[in-house]
C-alpha cells in the first residue's frame, strides 16, 4: 500500500485531504502539533462549524469506513530528530506539506505574529527537506504554496505556472531561459512562501529532492464528500478577521444581515478554488510525481478569478444584504488585473467547482445552520500592513464595525455608502 504522510493533517486543508487520500486507499499518517487549535484559544474565537478533537475525528473515520489513519504529534521546526526517526520508520512514498501558519492577516498583527510566522514556516519547511536528505528517504514532497508568491499587480499577461520564459542578450547572441517567476510577496505569510520556493530550488538542485509546489488560490467551501459523512468529521469554517477568507466573512455578514465590508475599492482581483478541488489537486499531484533529477514541479492550483466587488455583489443579490466600502488595512494596489494559467491540472482531468454553482450551499448548509456559534465582533480585520497600529489593534473603520455595534460596542464608524 502506498503511504502518504500529511504534515498539518488536522487543519483546514490537511484534514479533508487526509480523509480523501485514505478513502482512495492510501495509508495515511498525520503529523500535527495542533497549533491551529491553540491559535483559536489565543484569538478567543472558534470555528463556526463544531470541530471535534482529532482523536474523536480519527475514531469516527475508522468507525464509518474501517480505514485507520495514524497520528503523530510533532512540531516541525523544533522536533527535528523525532521527525527524522519517524521518516525512517514510515518511509512514506509521498509527503504532503501543509504545516505552516497560513493566514496573511495573522502574520501582520504585530511583531510577535510576524516573528512566529517566519520561524514556524521556514524552519518547518527546511526541517522536512533536511530530514529527507539526512535519512535518504526518497519521498516525493508535495507542498501547498500560494498564488500570493506572484503578487497582485497587473502583469499584462497570464501568470505562468511557476516558470517565466525570458531572453538574455549575451555576447554570442540571444539566449532563451526559464526562471522562477519573480516573487512579489504582499505579507509576511506570503514572504515565507517565496522563501520556500528558494529552499525547494536549492534542495532540488543540490540533492535531487523530488518536489511539487502548488501555488493555490484562496480556498472557499467547507465540506468534501468525506467530511460530510458524519458531523464528527466536519471541516473548519473560519470567519474571523485573521483566518476567515474574504468569502467566508462576506457569507457571515450576509446571514447576520450586516453590510458586507469590502476593503478599499473592491477592484482587487483574487484567484479562488473550492476545498473539494484542493483535495483532488493534491491527489493528482501525488499520482503524477516528478522523476529524480527533474526540476521542481509547479502548478497553479486555482480554478477562477474574481474582483472582490463582484463577489460582494453576487452575495448581496443572493442574500438581500447590502455592501459597504471600508478602508483597506492592506498595503496593495487599489485595483489589479489577475489572469492565471491553470492548464496543467485541467489537462490531468480536474473538473472545477464554480462559485456560482456551489455558493448557495455554503449559505444554507453552513453559515445559516451554525449562525448561533458566530461572534460578530470577531469578523472585522484588525491587522494593518503598515503605519501606526502595528503595536496594537487599529481603530475600526467603515461599516466593518456594524456587527460589533449591534452587540454593544459604542465606536462610531465612518461609512461610505454604495448605491
Amino acid at each position: 500500500m502506498t503511504t502518504v504522510m500529511v504534515l498539518g493533517g488536522d487543519g483546514f486543508c490537511g484534514w479533508p485531504t487526509s480523509l480523501y487520500l485514505s478513502n482512495l486507499g492510501y495509508d495515511v499518517v498525520i503529523v500535527d502539533n495542533l497549533s491551529r487549535r491553540k491559535i483559536d484559544v489565543e484569538l478567543e474565537v472558534q470555528s463556526l462549524t463544531p470541530i471535534c478533537s482529532l482523536s474523536v475525528r480519527l475514531a469516527a473515520w475508522e468507525e464509518i469506513t474501517g480505514k485507520r489513519i495514524r497520528y503523530e504529534k510533532l512540531t516541525l521546526g523544533e522536533d527535528y530528530y523525532e521527525f527524522a526517526e519517524l521518516l525512517k520508520e514510515v518511509e512514506p512514498d509521498t509527503i504532503v506539506h501543509f504545516a505552516e501558519q497560513r493566514a496573511a492577516p495573522y502574520s501582520m498583527k504585530s511583531p510577535r505574529e510576524k516573528r512566529y510566522t517566519i520561524r514556524n514556516n521556514l524552519n518547518a519547511t527546511h526541517d522536512v527537506l533536511c530530514a529527507l536528505v539526512d535519512t535518504g528517504v526518497d519521498a516525493h514532497l508535495v507542498h501547498l504554496g500560494t498564488m500570493g508568491v506572484y503578487g497582485y499587480g497587473t502583469a499584462g499577461m497570464k501568470v505562468p505556472e511557476g516558470y517565466l520564459p525570458i531572453t538574455v542578450h549575451t555576447e554570442s547572441g540571444p539566449k532563451s531561459l526559464e526562471i522562477l517567476y519573480p516573487a512579489n510577496p504582499g505579507s509576511i505569510y506570503h514572504m515565507t512562501k517565496t522563501q520556500d520556493q528558494l529552499l525547494f530550488f536549492y534542495y532540488n538542485k543540490n540533492d535531487q529532492v523530488r518536489i511539487t509546489d502548488l501555488h493555490q488560490g484562496i480556498v472557499w467551501g467547507t465540506q468534501t464528500a468525506e467530511t460530510a459523512l458524519d458531523e464528527r468529521l466536519i471541516n473548519r469554517f473560519d470567519y474571523d478577521g485573521d483566518y476567515g477568507t474574504v468569502l467566508n466573512r462576506f457569507l457571515m455578514q450576509a446571514v447576520l444581515g450586516y453590510p458586507l465590508t469590502v476593503h478599499g475599492t473592491g477592484r482587487q482581483t483574487r484567484a479562488f478554488i473550492h476545498i473539494r478541488d484542493t483535495v483532488r489537486c493534491i491527489s493528482l499531484a501525488i499520482a503524477n510525481p516528478p522523476k529524480r533529477g527533474d526540476r521542481v514541479n509547479i502548478f497553479n492550483q486555482t480554478t477562477e478569478t474574481h474582483r472582490l466587488i463582484d463577489l460582494a455583489k453576487m452575495i448581496s443579490e443572493m442574500s438581500g444584504t447590502p455592501y459597504q466600502l471600508v478602508d483597506n488595512p492592506r498595503n496593495e494596489a487599489a485595483e489589479n488585473d489577475l489572469r492565471v494559467s491553470n492548464s496543467r491540472f485541467l489537462d490531468l482531468g480536474l473538473e472545477p467547482t464554480r462559485l456560482q454553482d456551489a455558493l448557495l450551499v455554503e449559505v444554507q448548509d453552513v453559515a445559516r445552520k451554525y449562525i448561533d456559534r458566530c461572534d460578530p465582533a470577531k469578523i472585522p480585520c484588525n491587522s494593518v500592513w503598515r503605519g501606526a497600529g502595528t503595536m496594537g489593534a487599529r481603530a475600526w473603520s467603515g461599516a466593518e464595525t456594524r456587527a460589533a455595534e449591534a452587540i454593544g460596542d459604542t465606536a462610531a464608524p465612518r461609512l461610505r455608502s454604495v448605491a
